[in-house]
């Protein structure tokens, strides 16, 4: 069956998904990195599970997408849903899976109250900019400052 007619089924993501999320960003990255992803799912999983969400091609995760909702941050009072990693293995791209992802954590955060969602771009990621885009989201006029230690 051609892939982008296989039926991608979005769903929460647990921590037995650990696994195929360090897969995944190895493919990505290059690196195997499993204590990373350990404290960065289960931190996301602890603060906000309804903000966490793997997508998966026949009993395998292809994508996942990690956010969470907040007040406050940045001196920003609004409820913001606030998206931090979205990942595609690479050779599952171009067929929708990310767009799905990032659909499915802007319903759950609007039906949780968010009035806002952001995420933050570096601009050497253009084709990441043009996804973002893609989904409805544009340039902010907040700034990110930055001090190398």
């Amino acid at each position: 069956m051609n892939e982008s007619k296989m039926p991608v089924l979005i769903r929460p993501l647990d921590e037995l998904d650990l696994g195929d999320v360090c897969a995944i960003d190895e493919r990505i990255g290059g690196a195997y990195r499993p204590e990373v992803w350990e404290r960065r799912v289960t931190y996301h999983l602890r603060r906000d599970p309804e903000s966490a969400f793997a997508a998966e091609i026949d009993g395998r995760v292809v994508g996942f997408v990690l956010g969470d909702i907040r007040s406050g941050e940045f001196g920003l009072e609004e409820k913001t849903g606030w998206i931090e990693v979205l990942g595609v293995d690479p050779n599952h791209r171009g067929h929708g899976i990310g767009h799905r992802l990032g659909e499915a954590i802007l319903v759950a955060f609007r039906e949780r109250g968010a009035v806002v969602v952001r995420t933050l771009v570096d601009e050497k990621q253009a084709e990441l900019g043009t996804f973002f885009t893609s989904l409805g989201f544009e340039p902010a006029p907040i700034r990110p400052f930055v001090k190398t230690l």
